[in-house]
């Protein structure tokens, strides 16, 4: 699989990454095993989770794997703090919780270290310098290679990383960003993606299967019975995109797909993988057989008419001031 760098940093991770949302939870450790295993086979590098996925059993999991299966040294570990299982708090970005919090993700597992760590979203309640300092001593301390943030905004973005840069060598540069991104949910063009490519910051993007409908598994009434949509938790995060606006957007998906012989999976993940800025989509297969299908589009590149047909049917509404006001 090819390797890209990780936003203006030395770091080289695969281009598609593997995300462990559902592992300890929907998946167990057999079929956690059999994906972590075809996607190392694959030249996958890239693994992604966080200390609240499966109230920390992926962690657990992913350390367990690492113990026998997929030698460490291979792999890119990436895990995130900052959710909390707080109905009055969501998120906790304090120094002290992140902190603790990165100590008891590094014991689930196992390791001593994570390649990139992630605060998980931005926290009102906490100064944006004292969570900054927290990825600063996390990385000055060798608990972590990389640090990066998750669900910023543009100008929370923008303004944490220009934070880090303001006194070089003594803070850590952000290296990435995580955000939901494909072609059912652009709106990370309108801020965050201009922002990171400004400042070297590699996107990383979730659900970038429109939470599996690019796949075109919803296609008219149809739930079936094994996927997220017939999930009584996930089926609430599945509901947003079964619409009629998504639905077109599937269709011209599936056109594209019928007229290159592949399939729609392949479409719309292509599409994200080699947008402007973006490093590594994060795919949550549940099954090997669908990671293998993921991991098949490595051969394919989109024609550029392809491509452009797609921005066209799925452009997203930009007026002021996204866009150069003279052309208003």
């Amino acid at each position: 699989m090819e390797q890209r760098h990780l936003g203006r940093t030395g770091l080289r991770v695969s281009r598609i990454g593997l995300g462990t949302l559902t592992w300890g939870r929907d998946t167990d450790e057999h079929d956690a095993a059999e994906l972590l295993k075809t996607f190392w086979d694959a030249g996958g590098t890239l693994v992604d989770t966080a200390d609240v996925y499966g109230d920390g059993e992926a962690e657990y999991l992913l350390g367990r794997l690492m113990d026998g299966l997929v030698p460490r040294r291979d792999l890119v570990i990436s895990t995130k703090a900052g959710s909390v299982p707080d109905p009055d708090r969501r998120f906790d970005c304090s120094r002290g919780h992140l902190l603790s919090a990165l100590d008891a993700s590094l014991a689930r597992l196992g390791t001593d270290h994570v390649d990139v760590w992630h605060v998980h979203s931005y926290d009102p309640a906490t100064p944006l310098e004292e969570t900054l300092q927290a990825l600063d001593i996390a990385v000055a301390s060798g608990r972590a290679r990389y640090a990066g943030v998750s669900n910023f905004c543009g100008w929370q973005l923008a303004k944490a990383a220009a934070w880090q840069l303001a006194v070089p060598g003594a803070r850590t540069r952000l290296a990435s960003t995580q955000m939901e991104y494909s072609l059912l949910q652009r709106g990370v063009e309108r801020e965050v993606l201009p922002a990171a490519l400004d400042l070297g910051i590699g996107m990383l993007p979730s659900s970038p299967l429109g939470r599996g409908v690019l796949t075109g598994k919803y296609r008219g009434d149809a739930t079936p019975a094994d996927s997220r949509g017939a999930s009584e938790h996930l089926a609430p995060f599945v509901a947003p995109y079964l619409d009629d606006t998504a639905s077109r957007i599937v269709d011209a998906v599936t056109t594209a797909a019928d007229g290159l012989a592949v399939t729609a999976l392949q479409v719309a993940l292509a599409w994200v993988r080699d947008r402007p800025g973006v490093t590594a989509p994060i795919v949550g297969a549940r099954t090997a057989r669908q990671l293998t299908a993921a991991l098949s589009v490595e051969t394919l590149s989109l024609p550029d008419e392809i491509c452009r047909a797609l921005d066209d049917v799925s452009a997203p509404v930009h007026r002021y001031p996204d866009h150069d006001w003279s052309t208003l």
